[in-house]
């Protein structure tokens, strides 16, 4: 049978990569790099359909178009992957070696039919995407963190650390970000709660947001930043950077790793002490991993009231826990009660985000920190998320409910001009 899949996958790649090297040898790239993208993209395709109708191989029209168009992508852009970089309803991209991709829909894992020709075009790839950001991967520097230009999140491991050969792991960021309402939507939170948490941001609050890989702290912080005031000067300091802020005042800054000598690394720390220099009203920290939480709790107890991180813990309770072990990473000899005294003065709420068996993603919890008791930082629950269980389709069931305490905030908030309705903490919804 004529087609693709009769057609041997070893030596469908190779015709590939044989086309790809003529029409490479075709091509005038220098002038191509002078053209626009478009009538570049149209120019280039055309001499690849008549290098691939030229060729006698056993393909229909429909598969020389798609090979055709797979070359195009090998030129232009990021071969096997774009495909998937165009599908939308794709969250993750998980390639565990050149012949096993994976996509996650849904919250769901499934394996696709892709592949790259072998670990050497693989790799190819890789460089092509750290490249663009400045950035590099080899045996020196096996591990990188970059961004796609859509936003998206890309991390890549490589041999001598990957045993079985280059892995690429790329968190998508949709062209159209997710909005509070696609969350209440979604059901991952309820109106009451939105109406306290985007109290909490307009209030000025300092908000630690919490939770698992994948649970969506990046996106939630994303959403509730949209609460900043467009007056305030906004300074974002990330990794890799993937915040999508949407006032006019913001300053981003991204880490930068060490050049090929192991020297000029600048980390989140260095730019957290930096942004006190740069008048900020906020400071946004995309994830707190390192001795950067004792500066980000100095500049929150400074007056850079209303910031904001996230971080990797899996209760509200741990994520403090957390803080207040990274403090200890700076070396600086504090006492305990000290270090508590300041996370407990310098945090307001925590935000625990869950992603639920059924791939769905709800906000668990929001806790207030309420102040130091003996030696323990003090929290209580404001709203919670309580599974229910489980229905015929394998969907998580459960109660939005708040707990019917009001925070010791809250007048705090009033005099700031963020009132709540005293109906918001008596609230509860099913789903």
């Amino acid at each position: 049978m004529a087609n693709v899949q009769s057609f041997e996958r070893a030596e469908y790649q190779q015709v590939k990569a044989d086309l790809h090297r003529k029409i490479l040898d075709r091509l005038d790239l220098e002038k191509l790099g002078r053209s626009q993208g478009d009538s570049a993209k149209e120019e280039v395709l055309a001499v690849i359909r008549n290098a691939v109708n030229a060729e006698v191989i056993p393909l229909s029209f429909a598969e020389r178009e798609r090979l055709s168009r797979e070359i195009l992508d090998e030129i232009f852009g990021l071969g096997p992957l774009e495909p998937l970089l165009k599908d939308n309803t794709i969250t993750d991209i998980l390639v565990n070696r050149f012949d096993r991709v994976y996509v996650e829909r849904a919250g769901k894992l499934e394996r696709t039919g892709l592949s790259f020709k072998d670990n050497q075009h693989l790799m190819q790839i890789i460089e092509r995407i750290v490249s663009r950001v400045g950035r590099r991967v080899d045996e020196s520097s096996p591990m990188v963190d970059a961004r796609l230009p859509d936003g998206s999140r890309v991390n890549a491991i490589i041999p001598p650390l990957a045993i079985d050969g280059p892995c690429i792991s790329i968190r998508r960021f949709g062209r159209d970000p997710v909005t509070a309402r696609n969350m209440i939507e979604n059901q991952s939170l309820t109106e009451p709660m939105l109406e306290f948490l985007s109290a909490l941001v307009k209030g000025r609050l300092n908000l630690l947001i919490s939770g698992g890989t994948g649970a969506g702290k990046t996106t939630l912080l994303n959403v509730l930043s949209g609460y900043i005031p467009n007056t305030e000067r906004i300074v974002t300091i990330e990794d890799a950077a993937e915040l999508q802020m949407k006032q006019e005042h913001v300053v981003r800054l991204e880490t930068r790793p060490p050049n090929i000598e192991g020297k000029g690394a600048i980390r989140q720390r260095q730019l957290v002490i930096n942004s006190l220099r740069m008048r900020p009203d906020r400071i946004v920290v995309g994830e707190v991993r390192g001795d950067e939480a004792f500066d980000m709790l100095q500049a929150m107890n400074t007056g850079h009231e209303g910031s904001m991180t996230t971080i990797h813990a899996n209760t509200p309770r741990d994520a403090l826990s957390r803080i207040e072990n990274m403090v200890s990473m700076a070396s600086l000899n504090i006492p305990e009660r000290a270090v508590r005294q300041q996370i407990s003065s310098a945090i307001h709420a925590v935000v625990q985000v869950s992603r639920l068996p059924d791939g769905t993603r709800k906000i668990g919890s929001i806790c207030e920190v309420t102040g130091m008791e003996d030696d323990q930082i003090m929290m209580q629950e404001i709203f919670a998320f309580d599974r229910t269980g489980t229905d015929e389709g394998g969907k998580v069931r459960g109660v939005f409910r708040a707990t019917g305490l009001r925070p010791v905030f809250y007048d705090r908030m009033a005099t700031s001009g963020a009132r709540l309705r005293p109906s918001l903490f008596e609230s509860r919804v099913e789903v």
